[in-house]
């Protein structure tokens, strides 16, 4: 991880300089130093760049003088529109810009020390890279950046700002290792040993295998775990950080570790993707020990289904009837839709066990989802309006943008099944939205809300806070939730 210092606002005198600097400002601060150290360099490149501060702008100054060997200009838009996600935004193209340094800073001292601790969090947060298995790698291929120094006219405050930003980045970083993992190495016992990891954190956590969840009738999950020869196992990892008698907030993940399709086989193009079929768990676990490591004043709890997907003699077959937690039987249509079987029997129990103030769960529940939103947001399916209007709040604040989807009587009545009490799966028309009310059978009138992340779980192309590869999506998002609207 990219490692932040916070120092006094004065200009380096080797390295590379980030400026962020606002549409229309006049040079000041660090900025002015480096301009009248470089003979007016800055601003001569900048003028032929074309540069002028505007949101999204970047560019890059080789060797402008004063002993820098790089700047590079972000733009921070019209002062009246900022706001901390664009900061962080630009925080994490700058650190983009510089990854091929061995040292630089960012001059963050034209802002008020919370979006200077934004900024720091945005580099963090872009700085993520996953490349334990890369053997062969040379040196000069690699990023350099390790410490990022952030000059800020108040270092102090910035720096007390910038402590829960870190913790949060810890909890998106386990996340993002987590999702990337091969499916070879993460399969749901090692899953399971690395949630216990986090009990350091202060985090209780509880392991369940499969003779305690047979006892419990997780008839669904075990259904679609049967087929696999490495067995499932559930984590309930919990965080008591208010009163005792503080109803808890419950996340709820699916993990389905590596999913075929079961007997209804996916096609081989493109399966490798299912490594993170997992996503939702992870989003929930690094939740979790985000809340932990920042000592969030809330009572949570975080639930994960942990399965593999296989097709073998054991395997449950279409057509297959199965018990879920809940008494409520289900007809298996189709083996490749087993997350909301994973989520049935886990929601039931959390809502039985816990008595939360809501639930929500995540999931990469369906390429219908994908079909509707693309890869900009994540589609969003709750019984509660209040609920889902904090949760369209805070994605709008962090980025990490939810849609909300319909539910309904009539999309409920396509679950119905001849032989059973509901089955798994519809025709295609609106499945994003029929898998989203097989879950709700499951939720007993608790607040809920179902977050669908299949197009989100994993990016193809970087982004200001995010390289290629597993995002974290939800880690930021529910963190904000929690932040604003359940810390007393």
């Amino acid at each position: 991880m990219l490692e932040i210092a916070f120092a006094a606002a004065a200009l380096p005198t080797s390295g590379a300089l980030a400026l962020l600097i606002g549409e229309g400002e006049a040079p000041a601060g660090v900025w002015q130093a480096a301009e009248q150290a470089t003979g007016g360099a800055i601003g001569r490149a900048l003028a032929s760049a074309e540069f002028t501060g505007k949101k999204g702008q970047s560019a890059t100054i080789l060797a402008p003088g004063a002993g820098l060997a790089r700047v590079v200009a972000v733009g921070l838009g019209k002062a009246a529109e900022r706001t901390r996600l664009l900061v962080e935004e630009a925080g994490g193209t700058a650190a983009s810009l510089l990854a091929r340094e061995p040292a630089a800073a960012l001059a963050a001292d034209l802002l008020a020390p919370e979006l200077a601790a934004a900024a720091a969090h945005g580099a963090v947060l872009r700085s993520y890279r996953f490349d334990r298995y890369r053997t062969q790698e040379k040196a000069d291929e690699k990023p350099r950046l390790a410490r990022l120094s952030v000059l800020a006219a108040d270092p102090g405050a910035a720096r007390a700002s910038h402590a829960p930003m870190q913790a949060l980045a810890e909890g998106a970083f386990f996340t993002r290792d987590l999702v990337s993992e091969p499916a070879n190495v993460l399969n749901p016992a090692e899953f399971a040993e690395r949630c216990r990891s986090l009990s350091d954190l202060g985090l209780s956590v509880e392991v369940l295998g499969p003779a305690e969840m047979r006892e419990l009738g997780f008839g669904a999950l075990l259904g679609v775990a049967q087929g696999s020869a490495n067995e499932p196992r559930m984590v309930v990892l919990q965080w008591q950080g208010a009163r005792a008698a503080e109803k808890p907030l419950a996340f709820i993940g699916k993990g389905v570790t590596f999913d075929t399709g079961g007997i209804s086989i996916k096609p081989a193009g493109g399966m490798e993707d299912m490594k993170w079929d997992m996503a939702g768990a992870g989003t929930v676990v690094g939740l979790m020990r985000a809340l932990a490591a920042r000592k969030a004043p809330v009572n949570a709890v975080g639930l994960v289904g942990l399965v593999e997907n296989m097709p073998s003699g054991t395997a449950q077959r279409p057509g297959d009837v199965v018990k879920t937690a809940s008494g409520q039987t289900v007809e298996v249509i189709n083996t490749d839709a087993e997350g909301r079987l994973v989520l049935a029997d886990v929601l039931w129990y959390c809502q039985s066990r816990f008595d939360p103030r809501f639930m929500i769960d995540l999931a990469t529940l369906t390429g219908a989802i994908i079909v509707s939103l693309g890869h900009e947001q994540a589609g969003l399916f709750s019984n509660d309006d209040a609920l889902a209007e904090k949760l369209l709040k805070a994605g709008k604040e962090t980025g990490e943008r939810v849609w909300r989807m319909p539910l309904g009587e009539g999309y409920d009545k396509q679950l119905k099944s001849d032989i059973a009490d509901m089955k798994n799966v519809t025709g295609r028309p609106g499945s994003a939205i029929t898998a989203a009310q097989f879950v709700q059978r499951f939720v007993n009138e608790k607040p809920w809300a179902h977050l669908d992340i299949a197009g989100m779980a994993w990016a193809a192309k970087d982004a200001a806070l995010v390289p290629k590869g597993a995002t974290s999506f939800g880690v930021r998002l529910l963190d904000r939730l929690v932040a604003e609207n359940y810390e007393g």
